[in-house]
């Protein structure tokens, strides 16, 4: 390297510092100082990794003094340039630019400015910089966007509701599944397919107070979306941030207990202008004409003020249909505006589900049935549809024939597009519980601390000695002390012991209301036999409760037993177990429900089997004789257990806390005369026709198998090493499907998108994921793929590179340029350019006549045949073909401007189908079922109107390039 005072240079390792100036040079050393960064930097003369910056003829050079020059002559005086050129912004020719003169602040963004400044990548990340736009693009245009990165299994009905309300506008619906078939996974993918395609930025939870643990830990482990619970601590810290808290974070969890008591709260969160509203247990919300519940009015002003509402509840109509009516209303006022109008509508419904259920059978259509049909589909010409089923066609023909006419039906349907509901008699696919309840003596220990806890207790409300009175462990604790091992002597105990040893292969999931009895019982095992167990318990942060999930998970090694607190019946899925245990039991049906789903969930592979261990005479047996006699809530899901709990809680309060049982076998015949009334009214009440549209049937199926295609994909395995590798994290295998992925002291930026400070072990393959959620599941959506994208397309990773090509049927020294052009369409998120016109690579292999060979050239293949050049060697290689270079890029600029066109042409025919079509099928519904929302179509029209300018102004720019040189060594 030959360095003189005033030269300009750019540092190869720190490019960020700008332009430097050559300012010392001695027999070892020189110096040059950054004035744009204020930093000076001594390197060793003969080895200072750093390039000389030599503008060429047309390049457009700025001063110090923020004047730009077009260079027409270059001279060179002992080592030190002049520019002469026209000023652009007074057009004066014949300027002279010293060098020294040059602008700090030059940054060499285009790939060809660096490529010239010797800003060389290495040839593997030009390769990952083109895979990553390939990939970015094909993951933007797939229809199942959104959908196949969640950690969850692929239920066939959770797919469908997601896929037909997640790509809706600002979508407003009930969703209404049974217990255990997943709404809040539905929900969630709902979320996660608005937030990628930008219409869904800031979004509200409002949940039960006891769920706000279940749905933060499901969002983050589930679809890496990470809310913050907020309560009034929370507000009050945030209140230095700003003045209205909920403004300080994008995806806000809180309890509606929280909004209703607390009216400052409340305006606050309506101000926050909210994207999307979430509310779980929407049937708590108690509505009348008269006097509507304060939960009602909470969430009705915070519907109105949303453009996206999404309501959920296990008991849709069934348990009253004016309050169902009023859950409707929340979604759309207009629509549900009249009760009588309401249930006037709903009677008309039966003749479509007996026209779809006799399409559904496949058996030749009864001249009435097809009177029927005709008459359902006035507006439409359905003569040729019928004669298509009556005819000899093919029988793909005739199945699409069937499938147009249920479509056209259920799109007629009245509530087909704001409620969903799914249940477990449509649904397949539940294990058989199997429940043994355990009746055992109880100890004079806990006999004597019962009856002294009752002669104490006479201050305490009925309420709080029945509880008491659930738990003699914790009874004996009080008048004994905290070292008193109550384990050794507990039937229950002893039992347990004995099951687990009996069970050894089995995983076993023990659940008692109390972190301090879960505590003691893992003390018990671990002393008493030696068994591996773990504790879970709301005293642990999230990252020690996936410890232990991941150690119970754990088929060798692992756990055998995990002890969960009753906060372990929350939002975790434990269906690789098949063992419950009911070490005590809640007082709430609901609370009964979450622990036994767990483990009875869609996917669990086994029947379970349901452990209740009580204590004879005691408020346990009480209880358990209620839950199974008054209930069967042990044997099968108990959708009506809340209500029938809310008519006689007194009653069961007093017997709990007394103890005095005469009137218990009443109680359980009443609790059961109610249980069974209820129980055919939500089967009276099933709508057969709802259920069809909500399972989604073949369509369902469809979506799973392109979904399940994806699993597995070596192409995402690949990229993803080679993308940690690059930005510099450290990869170690684990087997069994793991990699931990940790920083690195030589990582490219200071921290990683979606990487833990501490790392993460992460898994490609789904099923791993599912059981094992201490690990992040990889996929094209996962944030540390995207983030990473991001990391490269914004650090400029792999914009520049030069490769040697093997080949001795081509001449030495033939030059191809191969050039990544990139169409791009500058438009908001949430427009939708995404799905029609993300940004496009375009590849060109450029030879030296300005021919474009990439139609036989192919990426990857071709690819293989190059090898890498040093960066000395690829400087030199660049300097002595610049000008071929230069004229190169001009053809490929010319030639990609017909290929753009194409790219513009393509996307508007797509987008105008699309959305014109689905505009239209919207627009042709409207009259026959009033559910499509006016907002809906004007958005549909707004939509094309701006995508059309959009697409249309779409621009190009080269991306990256690669020069590419044969040789014969």
């Amino acid at each position: 390297m030959t360095f003189a005072l005033g030269q300009r240079w750019i540092s190869d390792t720190e490019s960020d510092l700008g332009l430097g100036t050559v300012v010392a040079v001695d027999a070892r050393t020189v110096t040059l100082m950054f004035a744009a960064s204020e930093e000076n930097r001594v390197y060793a003369s003969n080895d200072a990794p750093v390039t000389r910056v030599v503008f060429n003829l047309g390049d457009v050079i700025e001063s110090q003094e923020g004047w730009s020059l077009t260079v027409e002559d270059v001279v060179d005086d002992s080592g030190v340039i002049t520019y002469i050129g026209t000023r652009e912004d007074t057009g004066e020719s014949g300027v002279v630019l010293r060098e020294i003169f040059l602008s700090h602040q030059i940054r060499f963004n285009k790939p060809q400015d660096k490529l010239y400044a010797g800003q060389i990548d290495r040839m593997d990340n030009f390769v990952l910089r083109y895979r990553a736009l390939k990939n970015q693009f094909e993951q933007h245009k797939s229809p199942m966007r959104g959908l196949c990165g969640m950690r969850a299994g692929l239920i066939p009905h959770q797919l469908f509701i997601a896929y037909e309300v997640g790509r809706r506008y600002a979508p407003r619906v009930l969703l209404a599944d049974e217990v255990g078939l997943g709404k809040t996974i539905e929900a969630g993918m709902i979320i996660h397919q608005q937030v990628l395609q930008g219409r869904a930025e800031r979004i509200l939870i409002v949940v039960p107070e006891t769920l706000q643990h279940q749905w933060l830990v499901e969002m983050m482990r589930r679809f890496n979306l990470h809310f913050s619970i907020f309560d009034e601590e929370r507000c009050i810290e945030a209140f230095a941030e700003a003045d209205n808290p909920f403004e300080t974070q994008q995806y806000v969890l809180c309890s509606l207990d929280f909004l209703r008591k607390s009216r400052q709260r409340f305006e606050q969160a309506l101000d926050a202008q909210w994207d999307l509203l979430v509310v779980d247990e929407a049937h708590h919300l108690v509505w009348n004409d008269e006097k509507p519940s304060r939960e009602y009015q909470v969430i009705e002003a915070l519907a109105e003020a949303t453009p996206g509402v999404l309501l959920l509840t296990a008991t849709p109509e069934q348990l009253g249909h004016q309050s169902h009516f009023a859950r409707l209303r929340l979604l759309d006022p207009d629509r549900f505006y009249d009760y009588q109008a309401f249930v006037d509508e709903e009677a008309q419904y039966a003749p479509v589900a007996d026209a779809i259920t006799a399409l559904f059978s496949g058996e030749v259509l009864s001249d009435s049935a097809k009177q029927q049909i005709t008459a359902l589909l006035p507006e439409q010409n359905v003569e040729a549809l019928l004669a298509t089923l009556m005819g000899s066609a093919d029988a793909e023909t005739v199945a699409q024939a069937r499938q147009t006419l249920i479509d056209n039906l259920m799109d007629r349907h009245g509530t087909g597009r704001v409620l969903f509901r799914n249940t477990r008699a449509a649904i397949k696919g539940f294990p058989a519980r199997h429940v043994h309840l355990l009746p055992m003596a109880i100890p004079t220990q806990y006999a004597t601390s019962m009856r002294v806890a009752g002669m104490l207790g006479g201050k305490l409300s009925l309420e709080a000695r029945a509880i008491k009175n659930l738990y003699p462990e914790e009874l004996f604790q009080e008048f004994e002390g905290d070292e008193a091992s109550w384990w050794q002597f507990d039937p229950r105990v002893n039992w347990l012991l004995e099951k687990v040893k009996a069970k050894r292969s089995d995983k076993i999931l023990v659940i008692a209301s109390r972190a301090s009895t879960a505590l003691q019982l893992e003390q018990a095992l671990r002393e008493r036999e030696g068994i591996r167990a773990t504790v879970f318990h709301e005293g642990m942060s999230i990252l020690e409760r996936d410890k232990a999930a991941a150690y119970f998970a754990q088929e060798e090694g692992g756990a055998q037993v995990l002890i969960c607190s009753e906060i372990g019946s929350e939002g975790r899925n434990f269906q690789f177990a098949s063992q419950l245990v009911m070490f005590d039991l809640p007082f709430n049906p609901d609370l009964l429900e979450q622990r036994i789903g767990r483990l009875d969930r869609i996917g669990q592979k086994r029947d379970i089997d349901i452990h209740v261990p009580y204590l004879e005479g005691t408020s346990q047996a009480i209880l358990a004789r209620w839950f199974d006699e008054g209930l069967s809530a042990f044997g099968e899901t108990c959708p009506t257990g809340r209500a029938v709990y809310d008519q006689y809680s007194d009653a069961l309060i007093e017997m709990l806390a007394s103890g005095d049982v005469t009137a218990l076998d009443d109680i359980i015949a009443q609790s059961a005369q109610m249980n069974a009334t209820l129980k055919a009214q939500l089967e009276q009440g099933r709508d057969r026709l709802l259920e069809m549209h909500s399972n989604g049937g073949e369509k369902a199926q469809q979506i799973v198998e392109q979904i399940a295609a994806t699993d597995g994909d070596t192409n995402l395995v690949t990229f993803a090493l080679s993308l940690f590798d690059t930005i510099g994290l450290n990869q170690d295998d684990k087997g069994e499907n793991a990699i931990v992925v940790t920083p690195s002291e030589h990582m490219m930026v200071p921290s990683y998108p979606g990487l833990p400070y501490e790392g993460a072990t992460v898994t490609f393959d789904r099923d791993t994921a599912l059981s094992r959620e201490d690990m992040h599941f990889i996929s094209w959506e996962h944030p540390m793929i995207q983030g990473g994208i991001d990391l490269l397309m914004s650090e400029g990773v792999g914009t520049s590179a030069v490769s040697l090509l093997k080949n001795k049927a081509l001449p030495v020294g033939t030059l191809l340029l191969e050039l990544v052009y990139l169409v791009d369409a500058q438009a908001p998120k949430r427009s939708g350019i995404g799905h029609f016109l993300p940004k496009t690579p375009l590849r060109l292999m450029m030879d030296a006549r300005g021919n474009d060979l990439s139609s036989q050239v192919e990426f990857e293949s071709f690819n293989r045949q190059l090898s890498p050049v040093n960066r000395h060697m690829a400087s030199k290689l660049v300097n002595s073909v610049q000008s071929s270079i230069h004229s190169m890029i001009e053809a490929g600029d010319k030639l990609v401007e017909a290929q753009v066109s194409q790219v513009r042409e393509q996307a508007m025919s797509a987008m105008q189908s699309s959305l014109t079509a689905e505009l239209e099928r919207l627009k042709v519904l409207k009259a026959v079922n009033p559910n499509i929302r006016d907002e809906e179509l004007e958005a549909l029209e707004n939509q094309i109107a701006e995508l059309t300018q959009y697409i249309d102004k779409a621009q190009w720019q080269l991306d990256s390039l690669r020069v590419i040189v044969v040789s014969h060594q």
